[in-house]
């Protein structure tokens, strides 16, 4: 994965049936170049089991300078007979969460607000998609009693699906803009990059 350009690592799929065909290493190796937001330090890890016959997963964490802002995983799964649910051979799976100032997460558009940051980050990057899903949940939390002194805190969580039709490191870029999105930073205009950085991908 790339921070502002492509990074390559040999093929750490999972499959649960012999040698992985070539449409999903070809897949594999697009998630894989796949140009990622800058901020966001992308590790391999292992991929879910017995959810389709061939995965892979990634994690993101998004962090500027010493602030570690959010975090989240891709994973795409691949099913040569097809999915009848999924419309498809293929499908993408993303979770997301980042920390809400406490008082954003009262107002009762960010749920839809948060799916929208997902379906315009696919946009934007030509990810073309069918069927759609997920939820988007804010949660704020307030200590009492012995804990009064502690700070109220919050945070919102997107879990979605969707079935890719384009090439899927389009899928996986629109993924590192929505982690960003999540954690409250602007959008990055081409050729762009901020000012601080974190350390190198781990």
């Amino acid at each position: 994965m790339v921070r502002g350009r492509t990074y390559h690592r040999g093929v750490a799929a999972r499959s649960e049936i012999g040698p992985a065909p070539s449409a999903f290493a070809e897949a594999v190796l697009q998630v894989q170049q796949a140009v990622v937001r800058p901020e966001v330090a992308v590790d391999e890890m292992p991929a879910p089991q017995r959810i389709a016959p061939h995965a892979y997963a990634i994690s993101g964490d998004v962090a500027v300078g010493d602030d570690e802002l959010g975090t989240g995983r891709f994973i795409l799964l691949h099913d040569p007979a097809g999915n009848d649910a999924w419309g498809g051979t293929f499908r993408c799976v993303t979770f997301a969460r980042a920390d809400l100032e406490p008082e954003m997460a009262a107002d009762p558009v960010l749920p839809s607000v948060g799916w929208s940051w997902l379906t315009e980050a696919l946009d934007s990057h030509g990810a073309e998609h069918a069927a759609a899903s997920g939820s988007v949940t804010v949660v704020r939390s307030e200590g009492f009693g012995q804990m009064g002194g502690d700070e109220a805190d919050a945070q919102i969580e997107v879990r979605a699906s969707w079935t890719p039709l384009s090439e899927k490191g389009a899928h996986t870029s629109a993924w590192s803009d929505l982690l960003c999105a999540l954690a409250g930073l602007p959008p990055l205009a081409p050729g762009v990059v901020p000012l601080q950085r974190r350390r190198g991908v781990r």
